[in-house]
């Protein structure tokens, strides 16, 4: 039998303003667990990046850290 790829949905939990800034952030939700994408369009090719997926109760202080400009 072949291999079977099951898709993942993602959901957009929260996000920062980008008309702001060319730099966006999303906390966003999948298979039960939190990650951050940052979406770079400042210079050249659109760049994406993910956090490692970790449960709620460690990514929200995260997320929050992240708002109040205390994390990178």
């Amino acid at each position: 039998m072949g291999e079977t790829r099951r898709s993942v949905s993602v959901r957009i939990v929260a996000h920062t303003c980008d008309d702001c800034s060319p730099v966006a952030y999303e906390l966003c939700a999948s298979g039960g667990l939190l990650f951050v994408r940052r979406t770079d369009r400042s210079d050249g090719p659109l760049k994406i990046r993910e956090t490692e997926r970790l449960p709620y109760a460690r990514m929200r202080p995260l997320w929050m850290e992240l708002l109040l400009g205390r994390a990178r």
